[in-house]
């Protein structure tokens, strides 16, 4: 065995039926899969292996150095073993890749965070080290007989690539390192004693102090906090409030306010939490229906929609838009936008592949719109390539769901219940 060859191997169990959703979410997902769609010379395998792996016809996948493997069965019952072999790097590519992520601290992190962002694989490649396949790289094999890509060998890929977006780490396990090796050499190589600085520097280089992090003390505990904000002052006195001021409306602001800060802690200390992006900066008319959203008395409610401009329906729909995504969602139901350039081209490859095509419901397209025809359903498109479902009700479009990546999942939950009444 040749310096640091292993030969490590993980199993993955079987993952269910993908029905209504699609295969890849992540951009070296994607890479994965265009590779074996470059390659394979017969498109009717590539599409008999995606609908077997979305049914669920793949078994356990086995991943170790150069190879995946795993048996899959055709609709007929019968099984077959695939194999795809992808070339290993040499130790001298890993070594290289080592030295080229130690330099730029920041990859390290992503590595760390199981994400493996475009630079990372542009300067490994810059340094000679081709991590994500490309044309002609999937090289397959199956006890079928077939010389090219099959079915069975494109389903194993499908899957795979679902694999790849919950962890990339499997991607390096093809090319040859596992990921305790990889992690080990480093950690090993963050260890080594910092370069000597030139004569006359000062101060320390800002990619070692962030590449030291890992050396320096945990923070302490975050504090507990209780089930609510707790209980915010009583208005009710003796006295006479001011010309202009509603002690209940400004007793429900406060209140309001306590609880917003309360959650935006609780989610800020929750281990694992990502905030949502926001499309565009919050305005008065989205904090109207912030707090709309939070059942005022009926004169609070009255005055929210008139200092927004809402009559009472258009502001039921507003707030059962921020239930289901806050800002977000409430400027998806507001602002209409034309996708262009790569957010209009992914758009449409989301639809083109998120449905077999006797199963693709007629779309008619307007802006970052797509209504169905013969349905009252549509589907629109946020700023982020996610997919909100909308349904007709009384003549107005309303939202049935949160935001999907995959379009088919989203069209498929327009069936929801009506917008509730404020």
């Amino acid at each position: 065995m040749t310096r640091h060859e292993e030969d490590t191997e993980r199993t993955f169990a079987p993952l269910p039926p993908a029905h209504g959703r699609g295969f890849a979410e992540t951009w070296w997902g994607r890479a994965w899969l265009k590779a074996l769609e470059d390659t394979a010379l017969d498109t009717a395998q590539v599409k008999t292996g995606r609908r077997l792996a979305r049914a669920g016809a793949v078994g356990a996948v086995s991943v170790r150095p150069g190879r995946i493997t795993a048996v899959v069965q055709d609709r007929d019952r019968t099984t077959h073993r695939a194999d795809v072999l992808l070339e290993r790097l040499s130790d001298d590519q890993w070594d290289r890749f080592v030295d080229m992520a130690i330099e730029r601290s920041g990859h390290v992190a992503a590595l760390l965070d199981r994400d493996m962002p475009p630079h990372l694989v542009e300067d490994a490649a810059a340094a000679g080290i081709d991590l994500m396949p490309g044309l002609g790289d999937l090289e397959p094999e199956c006890d079928c007989g077939a010389w090219d890509h099959c079915g069975h060998t494109a389903a194993l890929c499908y899957q795979m690539a679902r694999l790849l977006d919950q962890d990339p780490f499997v991607l390096l396990l093809m090319r040859g390192r596992a990921e305790g090796a990889l992690l080990e050499a480093l950690q090993t190589q963050h260890g080594a004693p910092a370069r000597e600085a030139a004569p006359g520097a000062r101060g320390v280089d800002a990619h070692e102090a962030y590449a030291a992090g890992d050396v320096l003390p945990p923070l302490p505990a975050p504090p507990a906090l209780g089930d609510g904000p707790g209980v915010t002052p009583s208005l009710d006195t003796e006295a006479a409030p001011p010309a202009g001021v509603d002690p209940s409306a400004l007793e429900y602001l406060a209140a309001r306010a306590a609880s917003e800060a309360h959650r935006l802690l609780s989610e800020a200390l929750r281990e694992g939490h990502e905030r949502q992006p926001v499309t565009s900066e919050p305005t008065a008319s989205w904090d109207a229906v912030r707090l709309a959203a939070g059942k005022p008395e009926p004169d609070v409610l009255h005055r929210l929609g008139e200092g927004s401009g809402r009559t009472r329906e258009a502001l039921a729909v507003a707030v059962s838009a921020w239930r289901l995504g806050g800002g977000a969602a409430l400027s998806v139901l507001e602002e209409e936008w034309s996708p262009e350039g790569d957010a209009l081209a992914r758009a449409r490859a989301a639809l083109e592949s998120a449905w077999e095509d006797e199963e693709r419901p007629p779309l008619r397209a307007r802006a970052n719109r797509w209504t169905v025809t013969d349905a009252p359903r549509q589907l629109r498109l946020d700023r982020q390539g996610r997919w909100w479902p909308y349904r007709k009700e009384r003549g107005r479009w309303v939202p049935a769901g949160g935001p999907d990546a995959d379009p088919a999942s989203a069209l498929a939950s327009a069936a929801a219940e009506a917008v509730d009444e404020l």
